[in-house]
């Protein structure tokens, strides 16, 4: 029979998700869409509670604070660029901005105590990277989550290294013992410095992983050799051409749930996601 595509053999992996788990999802857009998906089947999980986060330093930063909850203050609060007249953090996607530091700060620090609690509760963690290139503060040479529109003369920008990114990732993993990780690398490409720079940057964070993993308990899931080798073909895409479609995350949805939930599960889990369906159906009278 003639194959149309490379499947990516997956096998099951050693670590495994339970409806009785917490499970805290961090990272790119692509983390937001699969934790928003393991929502949707039932399990109890937090997602991005600093908002979307790209690069291993902010995510390895972002999990030390859920760790250690100090309270954002007024020094965190910086005034977004390009007009916006609202107020975010370094440590914050721009979805927390507000119009003042006191709305701000209410927002950030009740995500921040909600997901520490949950944190320490938590048991596995999903861990999706999306880039391993950075950007600076010149002023104190800080790498930060977000440059909230503020002027490009104010940070430098530069891809990590892979024995770094490993050294960070090997960290984060030895620094819970009490939490099972699974990491992927977003299908995702970051495009705005060139094909080239993005496959550079993807290939130092499949590199640190395998680097990192070495003998840990963590996993790796292959979200990213799914879409690009096996789902080959831009009717898996949105219409940016970048973002993998409802159809191509369904798909790579589908295939994780096989590696990291036993048998017993999966009827429970397709009960839900029917349930989830009902609900969100919109009645037209």
């Amino acid at each position: 029979m003639i194959k149309l595509s490379t499947t990516v053999k997956i096998d099951p992996l050693p670590v495994k998700i339970s409806l009785s788990d917490t499970i805290m999802v961090v990272g790119s857009c692509f983390a937001d869409s699969v934790g928003q998906r393991l929502a949707q089947s039932g399990f109890n999980v937090c997602i991005n509670p600093f908002g979307t986060l790209y690069n291993p330093v902010s995510i390895a930063n972002s999990l030390a604070r859920l760790s250690h909850p100090r309270p954002f203050s007024e020094e965190e609060c910086v005034e977004m660029g390009a007009g916006a007249g609202l107020i975010c953090s370094w440590w914050h996607h721009t979805s927390f901005a507000r119009s003042s530091c006191k709305e701000f700060l209410e927002v950030a620090n009740a995500s921040l105590q909600r997901a520490s609690e949950f944190w320490k509760e938590s048991k596995k963690v999903i861990v999706t990277l999306g880039t391993a290139m950075v950007w600076r503060r010149v002023s104190d040479g800080e790498i930060v989550s977000n440059c909230l529109k503020r002027p490009s003369r104010e940070f430098s920008h530069e891809i990590l290294i892979v024995g770094n990114v490993a050294a960070i990732l090997k960290n984060v993993i030895t620094s819970y013992p009490d939490k099972e990780f699974i990491f992927t690398v977003s299908p995702i490409r970051h495009l705005g410095e060139g094909a080239h720079s993005n496959s550079i940057s993807k290939a130092t964070l499949l590199l640190a992983l395998d680097s990192a993993l070495q003998g840990t308990g963590a996993c790796y899931y292959p979200s990213y050799e799914i879409l690009l080798d096996e789902l080959r073909d831009y009717r898996y895409y949105t219409e940016d051409l970048v973002h993998p479609s409802k159809t191509a995350v369904d798909i790579i949805y589908e295939r994780f749930l096989d590696a990291v939930t036993v048998e017993e599960e999966r009827k429970k889990i397709e009960r839900n996601e029917k349930e989830f369906r009902f609900l969100s159906h919109r009645e037209m009278h």
